[in-house]
């Protein structure tokens, strides 16, 4: 039976290199699973965040490093944990998986998702984003781990947030955190980051979990921050501002319950 928890959402200025981010990871959690925290979640990109070429260059390294990682912090603070985002390597042209893992307090793989929507964008601020051009789109929307006292979890990643149909299905399929781990560039998170947020919590009745990137990484790569946390109804129990830190709040199946009595919007769906 669902109960009332903390959840942290990490947010990290992440760099290119692999154990000092991972250290701060680390740190992070620990924090975290101090004040309570039994649902700890990482942002996109934390164990590497630079330019494609090195992220391709060192992924065998990032992957394997990352997973072990997840694994044992995992257990060592006793906390279901999700890496928002980390390359695994697929196939023989040198592409990876944008890959989030939700590990549980004893190690184990609960839930994998491989984050379908890539995000190839030119922004007028003059960064231009070819996420497809080393990724490997995911080919299966993500499943709803269904654990018995944290309730329904539903994994997505970043760019995802723009694609509400993603959020349908996981609501549909018992979902009563969604997580959005991201790497948010700093010119569209102004505007549209906690909007989307807070709509995809709306229309599912469901609380929304976003680790967040925060900064500068390289050169001219800077992510927007904002790490929060928002309960079913949309309103924001947690935002973690624009320095790496934690943001911590309380899932409530008491709060979950009484949103989706107040507006049963998933009862009433015409098209599905």
């Amino acid at each position: 039976h669902m109960k009332s928890y903390l959840a942290a959402a990490i947010q990290m200025t992440s760099l290119p290199d692999v154990d000092k981010n991972l250290n701060q990871a680390e740190e992070f959690i620990e924090l975290a699973a101090r004040r309570g925290a039994e649902l700890v979640s990482l942002p996109e990109n934390f164990a590497f965040l630079g330019n494609e070429e090195d992220k391709i260059a060192q992924a065998e390294k990032i992957a394997t490093h990352t997973e072990k990682f997840l694994t044992t912090t995992a257990q060592k603070f006793q906390v279901t944990l999700v890496g928002g985002g980390f390359p695994v390597p697929v196939g023989t042209e040198g592409k990876v998986y944008n890959t989030a893992l939700l590990v549980g307090p004893n190690g184990e793989e609960l839930s994998r998702y491989e984050k379908a929507h890539l995000f190839d964008v030119d922004l007028p601020d003059g960064n231009t984003y070819r996420e497809s051009s080393t990724v490997m789109a995911g080919l299966k929307l993500p499943d709803v781990y269904h654990s018995p006292e944290l309730g329904g979890i539903g994994l997505s990643v970043c760019y995802d947030v723009r694609f509400p149909e993603l959020y349908r299905h996981l609501s549909k399929l018992g979902a009563d955190v969604l997580f959005v781990p991201a790497a948010f560039t700093a010119y569209t998170g102004k505007d549209h980051w906690q909007v989307l947020l807070q709509a995809r919590a709306i229309e599912n009745t469901c609380y929304v979990i976003a680790p967040a990137q925060t900064g500068t990484h390289y050169a001219m790569r800077q992510t927007h921050g904002h790490a929060m946390i928002i309960d079913p109804w949309g309103a924001i129990l947690a935002d973690a501002g624009d320095l790496p830190g934690v943001a911590i709040a309380e899932i409530s199946p008491t709060r979950l319950a009484r949103a989706r009595a107040q507006m049963p919007s998933l009862q009433h769906r015409v098209f599905s």
